[in-house]
């Protein structure tokens, strides 16, 4: 599968204005045919992914697609439905712990996207220990003319203050005040259900690819 049915962004708009179980349930065939076809979508981008970060070696596309069920427990919004799909395939156990290739499917929101969202606190400690030693190689991966055309500025939030140990007045303090390290590419969703979807993917992760290996170099 090199790109994403038309039929699963129709899904999904229907689902975000009947996002309730009885329409669901009446509906789950359809939904168990997107979810086979962004798992076959997956899998037929492994071989590229994994040669751009052998880490991932052996990750099965089934278990990087996130369930579309919402955790609703600590929520004022009890939707039960995520009106998106979405896989992240990285190597981490976790999917918060490394660096990886994101992809998002949402009619009119959809997206390409990696690095680090709201990293847990050894990994976010070990990236600002990289950028307080050595942050010339990010640095020059957010100017590249490849980075900027994919990418724009890196995204996420920072700090209003300086992190604890590190001095206001430091060279690189912009970087260190970050939050999450996010690189995110826009896509239409004309862009996604047309043949040969896989080749802009693969081109924009080889992009990507150096913004996330220095942000899971900092954990080595």
């Amino acid at each position: 599968m090199d790109h994403i049915s038309m039929d699963t962004l129709v899904f999904l708009k229907e689902l975000k204005a009947n996002n309730e179980r009885d329409w669901f349930d009446a509906n789950k065939k359809r939904y168990k045919q997107a979810q086979d076809g962004l798992i076959a979508f997956v899998d037929s981008l492994l071989p590229a992914l994994s040669k751009l970060d052998k880490t991932i070696k052996g990750v099965e596309a089934k278990k990087a697609v996130f369930r579309i069920y919402r955790d609703v427990r600590f929520s004022h919004d009890k939707s039960p439905y995520k009106t998106n799909m979405g896989a992240h395939v990285h190597a981490g156990a976790k999917n918060d712990s490394q660096a990886g290739f994101y992809f998002h499917i949402e009619p009119g929101n959809c997206f390409l996207a990696g690095g680090a969202y709201s990293p847990p606190g050894p990994w976010i400690k070990a990236i600002r220990k990289e950028i307080y030693h050595n942050a010339a190689p990010l640095k020059k991966i957010l100017a590249s003319a490849s980075f900027k055309n994919y990418f724009g500025e890196m995204e996420g939030e920072s700090l209003k203050t300086s992190p604890r140990d590190y001095d206001a007045d430091h060279p690189e303090i912009e970087l260190l005040r970050r939050k999450s390290f996010l690189a995110v590419h826009k896509v239409k969703d004309s862009q996604v259900t047309k043949r040969g979807y896989t080749t802009h993917c693969t081109n924009v992760f080889t992009v990507l690819s150096p913004f996330n290996a220095y942000l899971n170099m900092a954990l080595d």
